[in-house]
């Protein structure tokens, strides 16, 4: 049994074995610095403030920090001036890797049209004005109209009176025409109680009838 055990642990096997740990921690350690290195873990290249900058200019800032940048989408803000950055992704201070995408929100030189949602003859003024302000529309004091009392009945646009479905620059601002709780005199209807006549009025239809002469 001894001897057994000799053979199978000598010392060419314990060596080997020692010798495949070795190679294998070498491995391990060579792959994740490797893998570091590959990757520049701990390395990168910060991302500059872009917001408010022309379009043209943060294409050429992000080229010369070998970064990329693409357009991802367009907003409206009339404070500043047309294709200038609203928005970016990554964030400034970021880090990132040589030719990462930055992605960027530029301004439109143009507000954004909306439809008129259907709230004309079909809402109250609460329920109207709290889509449209979800929208981004701005309202003013609403026009009082004869009608149902705060039912809306119409929007105007800049003097001119619009529809559901109307397409509306979103700076336009809005007025509702609500209704007050009132009808338009001029459609008052005049009742007369109608006049029977007294029956003790009446006169009989029949003649007096006459007793004949008598004869003698």
């Amino acid at each position: 049994m001894k001897t057994l055990f000799k053979k199978i642990f000598n010392r060419f096997l314990v060596l080997n074995l020692i010798a495949m740990a070795v190679v294998v921690i070498l491995l391990c350690v060579g792959v994740h610095y490797g893998l570091d290195i590959y990757t520049h873990h701990g390395q990168g290249i910060v991302v500059p403030e872009l917001k408010g900058m022309s379009f043209e200019k943060a294409y050429r800032l992000l080229e010369e920090n070998k970064l990329t940048i693409v357009v991802s989408d367009s907003g409206y803000n009339k404070q500043l001036p047309a294709d200038c950055i609203l928005a970016q992704t990554p964030g400034y201070g970021q880090k990132v890797k040589e030719g990462h995408v930055v992605y960027v929100t530029v301004n439109s030189p143009s507000s954004p049209t909306f439809a008129i949602p259907d709230i004309v003859d079909n809402s109250s003024v609460r329920e109207a004005e709290a889509r449209l302000m979800a929208m981004g529309f701005q309202l003013t004091p609403t026009q009082l109209v004869d009608g149902e009392k705060d039912w809306v009945y119409g929007i105007l646009c800049r003097g001119r009176r619009v529809s559901n479905g109307d397409r509306i620059p979103i700076d336009y601002p809005l007025t509702l025409m609500v209704g007050k709780g009132t009808i338009d005199d001029s459609e008052d209807v005049e009742y007369i109680d109608p006049t029977y006549p007294d029956a003790a009025s009446e006169t009989d239809d029949f003649e007096e009838v006459k007793e004949p002469p008598t004869i003698h």
